[in-house]
């Protein structure tokens, strides 16, 4: 792996590397120590060595790591099922396997491109920043369990435990385009962006729904328990961010971080894992805002901001508002996700408010779309999403298919009485890039 960077990197004539190889994860916190001051920025192998030295390093640089898509899982899917054929004599795609380092949603894809949504893929689902032996201990589960015949790991030195153990796998090995990204987002985050990497962004976290949840317990020790492992959890989570956690009372809880750690942490603003663990512990579910700004001051309004997006979205999202009052979101939450959406333009917020479209339908549109893909809508739908009438909805689609917000796609034929119009939110495509 080290020398595939290396040999990359000479497609960037700024870089000049500062090579250390390990044998193993274990070892790489102690060279991290050694060059950390000779370096502007340390870049790791893989997810494992990268928390290693979070945890046992204290650095002065930015620290990265490059990150798996599921463009890796092609070449290690095809392997495995060689393997598996060699081994039973047949080749069978419907052998079940293990998965680790890359993320359901990524799988998902996976199998979508591939078009064996029959296929069965198990994922780890345990800690959001899990330890080696974690992920070993999940393969070895499954396969002794019988419920895989074999498993796909981005971990070398747990692919080489397996072997040992019999048990059939094949290495995930990053992509060169993976580690081109790794290497511009750790280009990135040197001098040019020191500023803005150490920008100060505020969260604000709400417990969806906690009042009801409260109701059903029947002692005080039971929600003063629930209070404490939900309190224990956020701080796990922010603990991960470096951050700072205030818990405001009741439902609600505040962080601080930074910029850039929040951006690693988020996989680039796509996905929050501690919604993922707080739903699989407790069945609880999270709104979250973020806000970016100039001023500590700024970052709170807009975090504020975000949070009202969130809970008019009807919880279980997350948004951020930058700076410039653009809307990053809604991250991938507790639902797998068909889509990952990046920026929504704040002139064209400026243009839906102006058309009557409020903050808490663009919100609704928002994650309907990120979780479905759903942009075509009848009257009916539409109202049922909204939480308004049938009424009001039609006065709202004559004023934004005036100002362009929606437009007529078609007619849907109803088994007695009149068609119906579809309505088709365009701008769910074009206002952001997904």
């Amino acid at each position: 792996m080290v020398s595939r960077i290396v040999k990359v990197i000479k497609n960037f004539p700024t870089f000049e590397p500062v090579v250390r190889y390990s044998k193993n994860e274990l070892e790489t916190p102690n060279l991290s120590d050694e060059i950390k001051n000779e370096v502007e920025a340390l870049l790791l192998c893989g997810p494992v060595p990268y928390r290693k030295v979070l945890e046992k390093v204290k650095s002065v640089v930015p620290v990265h790591y490059v990150r798996y898509n599921e463009t890796g899982l092609y070449k290690a899917f095809y392997n495995i099922q060689k393997k598996l054929a060699k081994a039973n004599g047949i080749l069978n795609i419907g052998n079940a396997i293990s998965v680790d380092t890359v993320t359901p949603v990524m799988v998902k894809r996976f199998l979508e491109e591939i078009d064996e949504q029959d296929l069965k893929i198990i994922c780890y689902d345990g800690a959001s920043n899990p330890t080696r032996e974690q992920l070993l201990e999940f393969h070895k589960d499954c396969f002794n369990k019988g419920l895989t015949s074999g498993a796909l790991t981005g971990i070398h030195s747990i692919s080489a435990e397996l072997n040992d153990l019999g048990i059939p796998n094949e290495w995930i090995v990053p992509t060169t385009q993976d580690i081109v990204v790794a290497l511009e987002r750790a280009l990135l985050s040197t001098d040019a962006r020191k500023s803005k990497e150490s920008q100060i962004v505020v969260g604000l976290i709400n417990v969806d729904g906690f009042g009801k949840i409260v109701d059903r317990h029947n002692s005080e020790h039971e929600i003063q328990k629930l209070k404490l492992n939900i309190h224990r959890i956020l701080l796990d989570y922010v603990d991960s961010l470096r951050g700072h956690l205030t818990h405001l009372g009741g439902d609600e809880y505040l962080f601080f971080t930074t910029r850039g750690i929040f951006e690693q942490e988020t996989a680039g603003y796509k996905r929050v894992p501690l919604a993922s663990e707080i739903y699989r512990s407790y069945q609880l579910t999270l709104s979250i805002g973020v806000g970016f700004g100039r001023t500590a001051n700024e970052a709170g309004s807009n975090a504020r901001s975000a949070l009202r997006k969130s809970k008019e979205a009807s919880g279980n999202s997350c948004f951020i508002v930058r700076e410039d009052r653009g809307i990053l979101g809604p991250l991938e939450m507790v639902d797998a996700q068909v889509k990952d959406l990046e920026l929504v333009n704040p002139d064209f917020i400026k243009k839906a408010e102006n058309a009557n479209m409020t903050s808490s339908y663009l919100s609704r549109l928002l994650v309907t779309y990120a979780r479905t893909g759903k942009k075509d809508y009848n009257v009916q739908e539409l109202a049922l999403l909204l939480n308004i009438t049938v009424r009001s909805t039609h006065r709202l689609l004559l004023e934004w298919s005036d100002t362009g917000l929606v437009r007529t796609s078609g007619m849907e034929k109803m088994p007695k009485g009149r068609p119906r119009q579809i309505f088709e939110f365009a701008f769910l495509d074009e206002s952001m890039k997904s």
